[in-house]
C-alpha cells in the first residue's frame, strides 16, 4: 500500500502513514492506502490497532494538490454519491469511517501536527493519546470549506456544541492539554506511541468477541431509544455469557492466569 505500512504483531496491528517528508498530508494515494489498510487490519488477527505517522507529525491535513485536482469537475457528482462503505460513504468519509467500522477498538498516537484531515482521521480512532506538544485543529475553514470526513458526525459525540463550533469557525489550532480539556483527545503522554502500545497490549489480553460486542453496541446505541438501548445490551450479553471464550476467562481469572483465546 502506498503511503501506508501495516504490521500485525501478537494480535496488534500497527497502521503507520509513511510520508513523513510531507509531514502525512493526505495525497489520493494516501487515501486509497489508507482504505486499504483497514480492509488488511479487517482481515488479520488483530484485536486492536495503533494508528500513528511517521517523523513525528500524525498527519498535517489533506495535500492541497489533492484540492487543485478537483477543480473544474462536477462537485456533487464527485461527493455526493455513496461509493464506499456499503453505500454510506464517499472515498473522504470511508478514509475515517472505515476504522469506526472495524470490529476491534482503533487507538491514535498523536504527535506533532493533528490538522484537518489529519483530526478527522484520528476522531475514527476509537481512543486519542496526544504528545504534550501536538497541536489539533479543524482547519478546513481556512481553505473556507467545512469537515466533510465524517468530522460532523463524530465531533458531536467529543466535544459540547459551542466548543464544535468554536473549533469549526476559527480553524484555530489548539494544544494537547486544551483538546483533552474539551474531549478531543482521551489523555496526554509524552510519548503517545509507547502509551498506545500498553494499552493495546491490555486490550489484546481480553475477551476479542467482549471487544467487539462492547465497541458496536457503543457505536449502536447512539441512534436507539432508551428501550432498544436496554434490550441491545441485553442481547449482546446473551451471546457471550457461557461462550467457550467466556468460559476461559472467568476460568483464567480463579486461577491467576492470563486467557488463552482460539
Amino acid at each position: 500500500m502506498s503511503r501506508v505500512s501495516v504490521t500485525v504483531t501478537d494480535h496488534i496491528a500497527h497502521v503507520v502513514l509513511t510520508r513523513a517528508d510531507k509531514k502525512n498530508a493526505m495525497d489520493q494515494a494516501m487515501i486509497d492506502g489508507i482504505i486499504d489498510a483497514a480492509g488488511v487490519v479487517a482481515a488479520s488477527d488483530a484485536r486492536v490497532v495503533v494508528l500513528s505517522g511517521d517523523g513525528g507529525t500524525f498527519c498535517a491535513g489533506i495535500d492541497l494538490g489533492s484540492l487543485g485536482s478537483m477543480i473544474g469537475k462536477d462537485m456533487q457528482e464527485l461527493i455526493v454519491p455513496r461509493t464506499h462503505g456499503q453505500g454510506t460513504t464517499n472515498q473522504w468519509q470511508e478514509v475515517v469511517m472505515s476504522w469506526r467500522r472495524l470490529e476491534m477498538p482503533v487507538i491514535a498516537a498523536l504527535e506533532g501536527s493533528v490538522f484537518g484531515a489529519g483530526l478527522q482521521l484520528a476522531l475514527g480512532a476509537d481512543i486519542r493519546i496526544a504528545a504534550p506538544d501536538a497541536k489539533l485543529a479543524v482547519m478546513e475553514m481556512k481553505w473556507g470549506i467545512i469537515p466533510d470526513m465524517g468530522g460532523m458526525l463524530l465531533l458531536p459525540s467529543l466535544v459540547r456544541d459551542d466548543v464544535m463550533r468554536q473549533l469549526v469557525y476559527t480553524a484555530t489550532p489548539v494544544s494537547a492539554a486544551q483538546a483533552e480539556t474539551w474531549g478531543l483527545v482521551t489523555t496526554v503522554a509524552d510519548e503517545p506511541l509507547v502509551a498506545a502500545q500498553a494499552l493495546a497490549e491490555q486490550i489484546a489480553a481480553k475477551s476479542p468477541a467482549a471487544i467487539w460486542a462492547a465497541k458496536k453496541l457503543m457505536g449502536d446505541v447512539r441512534d436507539m431509544t432508551p428501550g432498544e438501548i436496554l434490550i441491545a445490551e441485553a442481547e449482546a450479553q446473551a451471546r457471550l455469557l457461557g461462550t467457550p471464550e467466556q468460559m476461559e476467562v472467568v476460568a483464567a481469572q480463579f486461577a491467576g492466569r492470563a486467557p488463552v483465546f482460539k
